[in-house]
């Protein structure tokens, strides 16, 4: 039993490894390759060309966003663009401020420090960044009690990129360190095109028109998604033996795997349904609704939640969470009158968990 288990990890793990090694082929190399985002794109060109012509390193850099919009493509391209190394860490890989302490310690003149996730950094460790962001300097405590002493230990400069998906958690003494804040918003259905036509050429595959805007349709105007769907629509054709990628290979896979036309996958139906079916659309607590479709909590707010809000499809009321009446309809039941469906809008302050 314990050998089959192993065996089962070591597949799991080679599925994400081969995974993650084809999203980072994919991934725009340099501003230039980067699609959608304009003024983003324009703001960070002015920022990098300026610190090269200073020959200094950039100010700090603040990313926020959706997950899958491109935070860490940017990081990447940014250490490409000042032609600088980067150091890659995430908030929760740091326990303690010890941790990024070594890590601050170890860098190069000019390297860039990316944190992903960087609104769920210890506390002790946000403060130790404080100082090392505007001084670059860190305060090595060494010792306990009445003879701990604090040794300041000079760092070079460096630039800090952080990426978040909640901005709001971040504490305003570290945010305001950054010297620039740059918000990713949703792509255009086009730019999602865009984004799948790159991705194609990339992987050598013939695709109609018509199945990249099928592709596009149901990405949830995520670069990530669509760059995944491509390539579930390639295997399907793949297995098919068909070298050119059609509108009904792509409609047929995508119903295979489960995305339906306007991008729900298996967890927002079965969120919508629940709240239709177990709970007659609602008011219900979201570890309630959790349970019901036998998720965690922290998946279904992060993942299932926001797309369904987003688009119109599940409302947050201060009684719990609520399907309106376009989310009633998209799963085949037609909307009971009711003051939630016909006015969803009215209750979107933050919903209770009872």
């Amino acid at each position: 039993m314990k050998e089959e288990f192993e065996d089962q990890r070591l597949v799991a793990s080679g599925i994400k490894r081969e995974e993650s090694a084809a999203e980072n082929a994919l991934r725009p190399k340099s501003l230039s390759e980067f699609i959608g985002q304009e003024r983003v794109r324009q703001q960070i060109d002015v920022l990098l060309t300026a610190a090269r012509r200073r020959k200094s390193p950039s100010d700090h850099i603040l990313l926020s966003g959706p997950p899958g919009l491109g935070k860490t493509t940017l990081a990447l391209i940014l250490a490409t663009e000042m032609e600088t190394p980067i150091r890659i860490t995430s908030g929760p890989a740091i326990t303690h401020a010890g941790d990024l302490a070594s890590i601050l310690a170890s860098l190069m003149e000019g390297e860039i420090l990316f944190v992903d996730e960087i609104h769920r950094l210890p506390r002790p460790a946000e403060e130790l960044l404080y100082l090392a962001m505007e001084d670059f300097r860190v305060d090595v405590v060494v010792g306990k009690g009445p003879g701990a002493t604090a040794i300041p230990l000079q760092l070079p400069h460096f630039t800090l990129v952080g990426a978040t998906t909640r901005a709001g958690l971040l504490p305003s003494p570290l945010r305001d360190r950054f010297g620039f804040t740059a918000h990713l918003d949703f792509y255009t259905e086009g730019e999602i095109a865009q984004v799948i036509v790159r991705s194609a050429a990339l992987l050598a595959l013939s695709i109609h028109s018509s199945a990249i805007g099928e592709i596009a349709s149901r990405s949830r105007g995520t670069p990530r998604i669509a760059n995944r769907l491509l390539r579930r629509v390639r295997d399907y054709a793949q297995v098919r033996g068909a070298d050119h990628l059609t509108h009904d290979d792509a409609r047929a896979a995508l119903e295979m795997y489960e995305v339906d036309e306007l991008g729900l996958d298996r967890l927002d139906r079965a969120v919508l349904l629940a709240l239709v079916e177990r709970f007659n659309g609602g008011p219900v607590g979201l570890s309630t609704l959790a349970i019901a479709v036998g998720e965690e909590t922290e998946t279904v707010e992060s993942v299932a939640e926001p797309f369904l809000v987003r688009n119109g499809f599940m409302a947050r009321t201060p009684r719990g969470r609520v399907a309106t009446s376009q989310g009633w309809r998209h799963v085949g039941f037609e909307p009971p009158t009711s003051t939630y469906t016909q006015n969803p809008t009215i209750f979107d302050s933050p919903a209770s968990d009872a």
